[in-house]
């Protein structure tokens, strides 16, 4: 079935958001997106309301349609989500993953060891998500896997607006992959797995706010 305008609409935008083209703060005119794309106004404002719901996209009076600029409050919102969502959806795909599942999920906390040793953040942060998305992949509840994936997209958007960071908190994650995986191979429990990767979530987020806290006493202390 061809989909319709508006939904063709709302892929277009949803792609540019996701790949940085239209970044934190642009302004998307439907007047310039209808002559660039040969598509009425109508469809735009449907997919713009749209994409407010889920969140993408700010509709301010007299200012018009601002792709959202995401702040410290959407950041610690986000990843508490996240927590919860994973550590399901982990608990939910352990029991399926097999010996060369584990194996290979190894591989790629290996992998996130040597591009830390070389200083390659880029690197580490394309493996993470990649490590995180296979524990999930064995999980069969399809809507729960989506929402998982559009949460990991909100976070990269965020990570791209601003810097999120923790001394010590990459090493720290690496033995928290090793802990979580030994949990799957050793068929612990559900709730024992859903808990431990929803802690591995909310672990970065509290090493990032008591380092921004520190930060700023500091910064306090030398004004």
């Amino acid at each position: 079935m061809a989909k319709s305008k508006a939904e063709q609409c709302y892929d277009i935008l949803k792609v540019k958001i996701m790949d940085g083209t239209y970044g934190p703060g642009y302004r998307l005119v439907i007047d310039q997106l209808g002559r660039e794309y040969g598509i009425s106004s109508v469809p735009w404002r449907e997919s713009l309301r749209r994409l407010e719901a889920e969140g993408w996209v700010d509709i301010i009076p007299n200012a018009g349609a601002l792709v959202k600029t995401f702040d410290t409050g959407t950041w610690k919102r986000t990843i508490r989500l996240l927590a919860r969502l994973e550590g399901l959806a982990t608990a939910l795909s352990a029991e399926q993953l097999s010996a060369e599942d584990i194996a290979t999920a190894r591989a790629l906390n290996d992998e996130m060891r040597d591009a830390l040793e070389n200083f390659d953040t880029n690197r580490f942060g394309r493996l993470n998500r990649k490590f995180h998305q296979f524990l999930c992949s064995r999980c069969d509840d399809e809507r729960l896997v989506d929402m998982v994936e559009a949460e990991w997209t909100r976070m990269d958007i965020i990570r791209r607006s601003a810097f999120w960071y923790a001394p010590g908190r990459a090493v720290a994650s690496l033995a928290e992959h090793d802990a979580l995986l030994d949990l799957i191979e050793a068929g612990e429990d559900a709730e024992t797995i859903e808990t431990a990767a929803r802690r591995h979530e909310v672990n970065t987020l509290e090493a990032v706010l008591a380092h921004d806290e520190q930060r700023h006493a500091e910064d306090a202390s030398l004004a």
